[in-house]
């Protein structure tokens, strides 16, 4: 028998409103008493069965298209969050009186296109995962809409947006270093939480976009269209077709298609470095050695010195030391080669845990200043200098004692030019910056 979307989401193709029957279906209140259903599950013995039905305890709402419209005030640009794979996702409120025992919230509605790189079995991948599978680093999927062609999800909003967003955003206040490894723990907790479920997952596109972050910078993962069952029996990996983002899939599973729970473990690491660094997994606006952050930066995580000047200026050194170390170990161990030697994200989470509250942070502000920027101010001082030169050799009394003023040039020593340069580094530092004393010592 052919099994076809029609068969498998019946309501989706009649363009009618659900059966009264199902909304806000309530059919077991404990995950762990039912077997998780997958697509594989779709049999012909269920096939004919209700999309809602068959997520058993999902506790999903189905939502019309025409109330989606109103929750979003018919996807007004106004309220217009941003837009991935997936498509365009929009901001929403629902009213407690849309739905009985359906409470008043925020909402964060996704809009499918048609066009895009993901369809109808992404939507289905995602509602299945997300209907099933609760947890507080896991963002909350409260309901869906399967009209026609038209496929819609309404998530929790998560107030922050998405950790790319607060990292990289250009005029954004930088993430504070406790801020960043309670993220870091958070998104550990919930691949933990995946890995280790009764029927593993594998979430596949572990990335800084789908991280998002609640009022509290809690994190959660969000985007379940590409998330995979892990190998069951004495299966080592599932073998599927390479998809993810470049800059964090895993290497030996874009050569070979081999899927494991330590190809989101390396996901993991390069995400780890995004928060240490400051910089994007790929960036092609760098010199070409720069460009793949791995390759990059995963030569000088072990380093104490080497770490201290890959770490991201805009934490303006208030760090903790011994927890960026710690940390960049960690993401040292993801990022390994071999994926039998990388660790499994339960002891990741038991590393990074006591991270964010380490106290030797220093309250002296880093200034950093760039080489570039350095030579550029040490040859603003030098053409100064000349145009002090050209209105003294300009003054009668310069002319009159020219040849003295030669001889003192002639005596200078061929160190004078070096020692100026630094003196005035240690003018522009300031006397608040940490590298104030260094130059005393000096």
């Amino acid at each position: 028998m052919k099994i076809t979307w029609e068969s498998l989401v019946p309501s989706c193709f009649k363009g009618e409103n659900p059966k009264p029957k199902p909304k806000g279906i309530k059919v077991v209140t404990k995950q762990s008493s039912f077997h998780r259903i997958s697509i594989s599950d779709f049999s012909a013995s269920t096939i004919s069965e209700d999309l809602s039905i068959s997520l058993a305890g999902s506790n999903l709402y189905i939502f019309t298209l025409q109330e989606l419209k109103v929750i979003t005030q018919n996807f007004s640009s106004s309220n217009f969050l941003g837009e991935g794979g997936f498509g365009p996702v929009h901001k929403g409120f629902i009213d407690d009186k849309l739905r009985p025992g359906l409470k008043a919230q925020p909402v964060a509605v996704k809009l499918l296109d048609l066009d895009g790189s993901q369809g109808h079995r992404e939507w289905l991948t995602e509602v299945i995962f997300l209907g099933q599978l609760r947890h507080p680093h896991l963002v909350k999927l409260i309901g869906y809409c399967c009209e026609e062609e038209h496929r819609l999800l309404a998530y929790e909003y998560m107030p922050r947006g998405s950790l790319e967003n607060q990292l990289f955003r250009r005029y954004s206040v930088s993430l504070p270093w406790s801020t960043r490894m309670k993220i870091a723990l958070g998104a550990a907790k919930g691949l933990a939480f995946l890995h280790e479920a009764e029927n593993p997952v594998i979430y596949r596109d572990f990335k800084a976009s789908n991280i998002l972050l609640d009022s509290d910078y809690s994190a959660k993962l969000s985007d379940f269209g590409l998330a995979k069952d892990g190998p069951e029996g004495d299966d080592t990996h599932v073998s599927t077709r390479v998809m993810g983002t470049q800059g964090y899939a895993a290497p030996e599973y874009l050569m070979t298609g081999h899927l494991t729970a330590a190809s989101d473990v390396y996901s993991f690491g390069v995400v780890l470095l995004e928060l240490l660094t400051g910089r994007r997994s790929v960036d092609k606006t760098r010199p070409n050695r720069e460009q793949n952050l791995v390759d990059w930066a995963r030569p000088q995580l072990k380093d104490p010195r080497k770490l201290r000047r890959i770490m991201d200026p805009r934490l303006e050194g208030l760090y903790s030391e011994e927890g960026a170390q710690k940390a960049a170990l960690v993401a040292y161990q993801c990022l390994r080669h071999r994926p039998k030697a990388r660790p499994e994200m339960s002891s990741v989470v038991k590393t990074l845990e006591p991270l964010k509250d380490y106290k030797d942070i220093s309250n002296m502000t880093f200034v950093y200043i760039a080489p570039a920027e350095v030579k550029e101010m040490c040859k603003e001082n030098e053409k100064e200098d000349q145009k002090k030169t050209i209105k003294k050799e300009n003054s009668p009394y310069h002319q009159k004692h020219h040849h003295h003023h030669l001889d003192r040039k002639h005596r200078r020593s061929p160190q004078n030019s070096t020692i100026y340069s630094e003196k005035a580094l240690h003018k522009k530092l300031g006397p608040n910056s940490p590298l104030h004393n260094d130059f005393h010592r000096a």
